[in-house]
């Protein structure tokens, strides 16, 4: 049976650079660094939630080459996918973090499911944060 989320990869410009992006300014720390001859496998994760790790992960193999290219001009038009962060005030966090320098796509704003901004980690990917409140489909009418 599954049970959670464990790992989810994260395409990132220079790893050395994410790692500090992640844990400097997000506040996540360092899980796992090993680099071998032809891979770094370095991993972060929520103080709050070790158990699932961010993998910062250069594009590249396995991917081809093709999708290798598409995946460096997405990042490079700073259009990547990201994923939520979760926050008890997303005001204050949007705050907090612009003001270490986090780039940011949207202003916090009211939604129906809560209080969301979207930011840019320093590689181009979405980071939408979220104080979510309860929420029916309704609430979307």
């Amino acid at each position: 049976m599954i049970t959670n989320i464990s790992l989810m990869s994260v395409f990132v410009n220079d790893v050395d650079e994410a790692k500090a992006f992640y844990t400097d300014k997000l506040g996540f720390e360092l899980k796992t660094d090993i680099k071998l001859p032809d891979f770094r496998w370095c991993t972060v994760c929520h103080p709050d939630h070790p158990e699932l790790e961010l993998q910062l992960a250069l594009p590249g193999p396995p991917l081809d080459e093709e999708a290798t290219a598409a995946v460096k001009r997405m990042m490079a038009k700073g259009t990547m996918h990201g994923f939520g962060i979760a926050t008890d005030d997303c005001r204050k966090t949007f705050a907090e973090l612009t003001a270490k320098g986090v780039e940011y796509i949207q202003e916090p704003s009211d939604r129906p499911y809560g209080v969301e901004a979207v930011l840019r980690d320093n590689s181009g990917n979405w980071l939408v944060l979220v104080e979510q409140k309860p929420y029916t489909a309704e609430d979307f009418a």
